[in-house]
């Protein structure tokens, strides 16, 4: 009940759009519309429209700008004198796409926004205390649930119910990750490849397992010993992360924090399992960082 008028107040004007003018080149405008496509809220962008007059008309909410050259720096003014929004492209990203594309960021944005957190910084350290008691709470009340699939995946195939594999941490250091096994042993016969829903190297335990995420609660040991967090860009192996790194700038900067057993790409986008899903995700764990 008590939640009822909060849902009313956010959600009252989901369903009005507004307009904004986005002032920069035509290939991030495209971007731009293509992202808003899977974007909860209704925005229509206008690309390069300058006459003031006609902003004023159309209940413009705002402009977001690709570049503030010095050329545009009056004409940005004016624009603020009548009251209108002004960004820049990546902090309208957050705000509205709660995303950042790898194609807008650069390394001035990078390093004018401070993403390398201290190690000594006290959020981290609150986060640190956080996932380290949080996690001994789910594995207490998750332990049966555990149990009980280890001895499924036993019973399928009469192998063992733990799969252990190299991933890639914080500052790319290496660690062993743990997972309840959803494959047949040796899946991979030495040629690591992409997963996806459809793959038929998954067992029948394997499948429910993936689908309702149980096959991730060992994780929680990873978390215990401080290879994660509960909270964090999804840890992913090195042979991807090689290939990832030559398509996707700035791939590398997911690991300035510990790696998550959730994050904000998975509450956000589907199972990944190719380089374009990858390049999505990594508009999203930027965003978190």
């Amino acid at each position: 009940i008590l939640q009822i008028p909060f849902i009313y107040y956010f959600l009252k004007n989901t369903h009005s759009q507004e307009k904004w003018i986005f002032l920069g080149p035509i290939n991030i405008y495209y971007l731009l519309k293509n992202e808003l496509k899977l974007s909860r809220k209704k925005i229509k962008i206008i690309f390069n429209l300058d006459d003031i007059e006609l902003i004023l008309r159309s209940e413009i909410k705002g402009i977001f700008i690709y570049d503030f050259n010095q050329e545009k720096l009056n004409q940005i003014l004016q624009y603020k004198i009548y009251g209108l929004k002004i960004y820049n492209l990546e902090k309208w990203c957050e705000y509205y796409l709660q995303k950042l594309p790898s194609e807008v960021l650069s390394s001035q944005s990078l390093i004018s926004s401070n993403y390398i957190i201290s190690e000594d910084a006290i959020q981290l350290r609150i986060k640190r205390v956080g996932d380290f008691l949080f996690s001994i709470f789910l594995i207490l009340i998750s332990s049966p649930i555990m149990f009980i699939t280890a001895i499924l995946i036993y019973l399928e195939d009469r192998n063992g119910f733990i799969y252990k594999q190299e991933r890639v941490g914080k500052n790319q250091k290496k660690f062993m990750l743990y997972k309840l096994r959803t494959m047949i042993v040796n899946a991979e016969k030495g040629k690591p490849k992409w997963s996806n829903k459809t793959d038929s190297r998954i067992t029948k335990v394997g499948k429910f397992l993936r689908r309702t995420r149980l096959d991730e609660l060992p994780q929680l040991f990873n978390v215990l010993m401080g290879d994660m967090s509960l909270i964090g860009p999804r840890p992913e192996r090195e042979v991807f992360d090689k290939e990832l790194i030559k398509h996707i700038p700035f791939y590398n900067s997911r690991y300035f924090i510990r790696p998550g057993l959730s994050g904000w790409a998975q509450v956000n986008f589907s199972y990944g399992s190719s380089i374009e899903d990858s390049k999505n995700k990594f508009g999203y764990d930027i965003y978190y960082l």
